[in-house]
């Protein structure tokens, strides 16, 4: 009988971690999604590029809403915060503010953020509040019932346009660009290599920075488009995405069944909302004015 990791033995075949192990709440496993669903996918990514950029742990937050992606937050052993729905970008915004130091991650899908979180979104891009957001987009509202979204291609049926969606979806690269985005990208889950670069780009970036996930939902969107399985949704990937970094956000709309534009498209630097803040009250209040200390937020309990 061959000791594995944790002391057990299972026969003799040895028991090694897996390699993100060390980043995940393994006693919640199994998770909830589905088979062919991409937000493990993403989640991998994730986790590659936290090790890769050599990121503490204990200096990553991690905040998510409601929804299928939503779930990330409670699977990721980081210190994380499921938060209501559409709120997880305000939330996250107090956690930064309140501890700066801190590499703060906003991870959920296109309902929670772009749905009834968009005016958050919009606003963190204006204020370049300085968050990595991972955005997954798989076009429809996955865990309630496959409801339409506000990135639903136009054409596409979901439960509730089932003679195909005749609003025009959000871009959501040009979307954040145009409010303030200091970095943008958009990749799907066939491009494993490329987002975990990007997110590790994204990392070492200040401001507000955005990378939108193509994933797979095998379970509703697919079934009810019939457009096969989740496998037959990552040939698809295969077949029509197009890498073209530095391109305009505004060509880069997504249409049903039709070219997917990926890349990095905005990498640029500006002055932080912290940054703006700072220098402005300096300005204007002079010595009268206390900064948050660069280790974090002041806790009136340990003065």
């Amino acid at each position: 009988m061959s000791k594995v990791e944790d002391g057990t033995e299972r026969g003799n075949i040895p028991v090694r971690e897996h390699p993100i192990g060390p980043f995940l709440r393994m006693d919640r496993m199994p998770h909830i999604w589905c088979p062919t669903c991409g937000i493990g996918i993403v989640v991998k990514c994730y986790a590659t590029a936290l090790q890769e950029a050599e990121v503490d742990p204990d200096k990553v937050t991690i905040v998510s809403g409601i929804g299928c992606t939503g779930r990330v937050a409670g699977y990721m052993k980081l210190d994380s915060f499921h938060t209501t729905h559409g709120r997880a970008i305000p939330f996250a915004t107090g956690v930064k503010l309140g501890r700066p130091e801190l590499l703060v991650t906003v991870f959920s899908g296109d309902g929670d953020l772009s749905g009834i979180g968009g005016n958050h979104l919009i606003h963190a891009a204006r204020r370049n509040m300085d968050l990595l957001v991972i955005l997954v987009n798989n076009f429809i509202y996955g865990m309630t019932g496959g409801q339409n979204a506000p990135t639903t291609p136009e054409g596409a049926r979901t439960s509730t346009m089932p003679y195909g969606n005749f609003e025009p979806p959000f871009n959501l690269p040009h979307l954040v660009a145009s409010c303030g985005a200091t970095y943008v990208a958009r990749w799907t889950c066939l491009h494993v290599r490329q987002l975990t670069k990007s997110i590790k780009e994204a990392i070492h970036r200040k401001g507000f920075r955005f990378i939108e996930v193509i994933a797979p939902c095998s379970t509703l969107y697919a079934r009810l488009n019939k457009i096969g399985t989740g496998f037959d949704l990552m040939q698809f990937y295969h077949d029509s995405a197009e890498v073209r970094h530095d391109a305009d956000t505004r060509d880069v709309a997504i249409r049903f069944q039709d070219a997917i534009i990926c890349g990095n498209f905005v990498d640029e630097e500006k002055p932080t909302f912290l940054e703006l803040m700072t220098n402005h009250y300096k300005k204007v209040l002079g010595d009268r004015y206390v900064p948050m200390p660069a280790e974090g937020g002041m806790i009136r309990g340990q003065d």
